[in-house]
């Protein structure tokens, strides 16, 4: 698994102070915030317990648009314009009406910082363990701020709701491993060999292979058919990673707080897809709290506004949980190989596949702030 990387000894001094903006998490949806606020004139503080870029936990893909509308290009790896899916009974290849593409993690986020980083944005590393109101605590001090948000993950650190905990909770689990290769195909695995109800995976990234399972039930573990996995693709079980993966939609505002990314359940069920999501709800986030830093909105109508739009999409990411839990169901059976054989047909698989990148379209990143 990663290391810490965080300040020791008398680099970790106290950290207690007041901001304007306190984003929490700084991996896509936090960077995606901080972004939309660089040059506004307040103070924005960022924290997260890890240094900046050090803690991957997916398979680090997402649709090439995205990579290019957000000037991401840097951190590409590599691209594919197909998908190989392979069930018991038959392999599949579809052709992509837009290409997905893996990328270094540390470099995304270095990019996406290079765009929020500005004279009145800090980034801090500090271990979040709870909130008072509009003080949040954390183990080098109190900061204080009107405006807060949690972008730390499927554990909603900042909610003083009941606390989910798996693997009772809405929560899909994955693992892979990153033995060094190369290849030149995106492969699933939709096959009971591996995991009952989720997938395989193996996505290429330059001179590495990132190669894993996912389970839609939590109390699957997938540490020993991910290694099978590999030792089938002829490949050492090294370079561990792996989390939780949030696979409902849950409130992405609270008690005056703003949630992206996995922590509002931003995580696209079915196919776990959750970094393009965090940057578009990253993103919708920062806009809000930008209009209120330019004095347009007061908090209140931001986070109106804000959960609001994070609801206008509960219908879709429904009917993805309903076809999860559909697919979980039918994963023995032969009814997957027909429609796996069925997103051949290029009119399906694009009508299907345009369809799911208007959940969350690159055009977004150009899209105005809220009046």
């Amino acid at each position: 698994m990663p290391v810490r990387a965080t300040k020791r000894g008398a680099e970790r001094t106290r950290l207690e102070c007041d901001c304007d903006v306190l984003i929490c998490g700084t991996s896509f949806a936090g960077l995606a915030v901080a972004r939309e606020l660089a040059g506004s004139g307040a103070r924005i503080l960022l924290i997260d317990r890890y240094e900046l870029g050090e803690r991957q936990t997916s398979a680090c893909a997402m649709p090439t648009v995205w990579l290019e509308a957000l000037e991401l290009m840097g951190s590409l790896r590599q691209t594919f314009d197909e998908l190989v899916v392979h069930t018991p009974f038959r392999n599949s290849r579809w052709s992509l009406p837009w290409s997905f593409s893996t990328f270094d993690y540390r470099e995304l986020c270095a990019l996406l910082w290079s765009q929020a980083e500005h004279s009145e944005v800090e980034l801090e590393t500090a271990t979040v363990t709870g909130r008072d109101g509009f003080t949040v605590h954390t183990d080098r001090g109190e900061i204080r701020s009107p405006l807060i948000v949690d972008a730390l993950g499927w554990r909603r650190t900042l909610s003083n709701a009941t606390t989910i905990q798996p693997p009772n909770a809405r929560l899909s689990r994955g693992l892979e491993v990153h033995p060094p290769g190369r290849d030149e195909e995106m492969q699933l695995w939709i096959d009971p060999h591996y995991v009952r109800a989720g997938y395989a995976w193996s996505f290429p990234a330059g001179d590495e292979l990132r190669v894993g399972v996912g389970s839609f039930w939590p109390s699957h573990h997938v540490k020993k058919p991910t290694v099978e996995l590999a030792n089938d693709l002829h490949l050492p079980a090294e370079g561990y990673q792996g989390n939780w993966i949030p696979h409902q939609l849950r409130p992405a505002i609270e008690d005056g707080v703003f949630f992206a990314g996995d922590s509002a359940g931003h995580c696209l069920p079915l196919t776990a897809e959750g970094i393009r999501t965090a940057l578009y709800f990253g993103l919708a986030c920062g806009r809000e709290l930008r209009a209120v830093l330019d004095g347009r909105h007061k908090r209140e109508a931001a986070l109106r506004r804000y959960g609001a739009f994070s609801d206008s999409h509960a219908r879709k990411y429904r009917w993805l949980l309903n076809s999860q839990r559909a697919i979980g169901r039918m994963t023995p059976s032969r009814s997957v190989t027909a429609i796996v054989r069925g997103m051949e047909s290029h009119h399906i698989a694009d009508w299907i596949f345009d369809h799911y990148m208007g959940i969350a379209p690159a055009s977004f990143v150009g899209a105005e702030s809220p009046a």
